[in-house]
């Protein structure tokens, strides 16, 4: 009864070690592949418990969720009861940020909106509330509420957002509170601030609520323009906002005209002369259309009458001939760097029409380079996009790339296990090219130098008797040519005709782009090669079995040596002879050598 309680004892320790072993075994084999590859995840790592698992309560437990606790609040909606955090608590565990990014930070960029909001009240209703009657004693106190509130909101913009502000000092981004302050304090941005909350509002208890006291909140405009920044560098179409910021300039000029031409008539006497506004219907309408007329220098107006009269009207052509002519300067710019891209592609495509118009190229083919100008342009929205990085620093082109092109590379079989850092090197060199219907991406039997990744569209591989058989057909995200690269076992030529099956966008990688970047990766180029062998002869296998005599070679097979002279040499080297055929089979062992 000992002896086999032993042996059983001995066999499940022999069981547990022969477990261990492969156990070992496995995890030595997974640091392989892990060396190899950097991209292989292990799967050593923990499992996440799933959400059902980690609800499932133990025998006689209940789930901590479906105990109340006394700090849970509860709001009941028809025969539910949801659980609900009161805003007021979500309101006080909220952290203010200790400085923010003017550049990134969306909530700047929101609170300068209503900075900006602000702003435009003091800017548009000072000039209407001192020279129109719309402010009278009856409505004098919402007036000023929305006054004071305007200022509150200049004022949390000095003492909470810009005092917080990260700035950028020799090359580093400060974040330092008492530094942010300091440079806040120090900065013109503080002065114009600090100048646009006196408190002339005081005057009000001498001369009475007038509107020209608040005149100096009109000087915050530095924060109008750093938002029109924040929001162009936000938009994806900012030249719509341009467009909109310009006519608000001019209706905004218009606006100030109106307001003086107003207190124009109001200081002549109102309806005293032909000139003035005669006080009848919408005065601000009237003046609005006034001033309108009278800027853009329409005509049709009275003539003035006294000297005062003369003189407003002139200075009024003046400043109207000159607005008017920096505000259309000004549109035109807008609209011109809007269309800067679509007008580009009109001129190389003129330019290359006339061209083909000059040597009388073929119609057909001058058709199909239209056909590819207007493909590419509304595809992409520019002809070669290359363009656009070359004035980007290296590491934002290699983050551009990497977005764009990784997910198709890192999918190719050839570079799996390749060293990360020289995929990111080959993105890019990676080059777009549009191909148009029917045409032939590549030939069979002509060298291949380039690598072709599938970005859009579908291209067909041909073949069979007649070279017009539709063998596969390859769509986006599949790879083709990529043994050519390495021109391994004579697998430089191409094997099939690849023609495009409607418009084809292909990302090109060249054969001397990847050999420069091979050179400082030994260890990648290697595999490379290894891996390109192996899958040129995975293709070959197939030919080799089903090859008969009437299979088509591009090399003939090398014939063997006849019988009768390879006994001569035999006997030669037996002989230890010396002569020509001595020499021939001495040459021959040499070349085999070499082999």
């Amino acid at each position: 009864r000992i002896g086999s309680a032993t042996s059983l004892g001995s066999a499940v320790i022999n069981t547990r070690l022969q477990e261990l072993v492969r156990l070992f075994k496995e995890r030595t084999e997974k640091v392989k592949e892990k060396l190899i590859d950097p991209d292989v995840t292990s799967d050593d790592e923990s499992p996440v418990a799933s959400p059902a698992a980690a609800l499932v309560p133990a025998p006689g437990q209940e789930l901590e969720a479906d105990k109340p606790s006394g700090d849970d609040h509860y709001c009941e909606m028809l025969c539910c009861t949801f659980k609900s955090q009161p805003w007021l608590d979500r309101l006080k565990s909220y952290q203010f940020p200790s400085s923010i990014d003017p550049l990134t930070n969306l909530m700047y960029v929101l609170w300068l909106f209503f900075v900006v909001m602000a702003w435009n009240w003091n800017c548009w209703l000072i000039p209407v509330r001192w020279a129109f009657p719309y402010q009278t004693p009856a409505n004098i106190h919402y007036w000023l509420l929305v006054d004071y509130l305007c200022d509150l909101i200049y004022l949390l913009d000095i003492v909470v957002f810009q005092t917080r502000l990260q700035f950028v000092q020799g090359g580093d981004i400060i974040t330092d509170k008492k530094a942010m302050k300091k440079n806040y304090l120090w900065s013109q941005r503080f002065k114009m601030d600090v100048l646009c909350l006196l408190p002339l509002d005081f005057f009000y208890f001498k001369v009475g609520v007038n509107p020209l006291l608040r005149l100096p909140r009109c000087l915050k405009y530095m924060a109008f323009f750093e938002f029109n920044s924040r929001l162009e560098a936000i938009l994806t179409k900012a030249y719509i906002y341009r467009v909109i910021r310009t006519t608000a300039y001019l209706l905004y000029s218009l606006h100030v005209n109106s307001c003086l031409y107003y207190w124009a008539s109001a200081y002549e006497g109102l309806g005293s002369t032909t000139w003035v506004y005669d006080g009848e219907g919408n005065s601000y309408i009237r003046c609005y259309y006034w001033a309108v007329k009278t800027l853009i220098t329409i005509g049709g107006l009275p003539d003035p009458k006294t000297l005062f009269e003369i003189v407003f009207q002139l200075l009024n052509y003046f400043t109207g001939v000159f607005a008017f002519s920096v505000m259309i300067g000004q549109m035109r710019d807008v609209v011109g760097a809007a269309t800067a891209g679509q007008t580009y592609y009109r001129s190389c495509m003129d330019s290359t029409i006339k061209y083909m118009n000059f040597y009388k190229i073929p119609k057909t083919v001058q058709n199909r380079v239209k056909t590819w100008y207007e493909y590419t342009w509304h595809s992409q929205g520019m002809l070669d996009e290359s363009e656009l990085l070359v004035q980007l620093p290296d590491k934002m082109r290699l983050d551009i790339a990497i977005d764009v092109n990784y997910n198709i590379v890192s999918k190719v079989a050839l570079f799996q296990g390749c060293d990360r850092q020289m995929i990111f090197d080959m993105l890019k060199r990676l080059r777009s090219v549009v191909y148009l219907p029917n045409d032939y991406v590549c030939k069979k039997g002509e060298i291949g130098r380039e690598m072709y990744i599938i970005q859009a569209g579908q291209v067909q591989v041909l073949g069979g008797p007649d070279g017009k058989s539709v063998l596969v057909t390859l769509k986006a995200g599949s790879v083709f040519g990529e043994i050519s690269l390495l021109a391994a076992g004579g697998g430089n030529r191409r094997t099939a005709n690849v023609v495009a099956h409607g418009f084809a966008n292909l990302f090109i990688l060249e054969k001397k782009d990847l050999n420069e970047i091979l050179v400082h990766y030994p260890e990648s180029q290697k595999l490379l090669r290894k891996k390109a062998k192996k899958m040129l002869k995975s293709n070959n296998k197939p030919k080799e079995e089903k090859g008969g005599p009437g299979d088509p070679l591009i090399i003939p097979p090398k014939a063997d040596t006849p019988k009768l002279f390879r006994a001569a040499l035999a006997a030669t080297g037996r002989m230890g002879g010396k002569g020509p055929l001595g020499r021939l089979r001495w040459r021959l062992k040499e070349l085999k050598a070499m082999q």
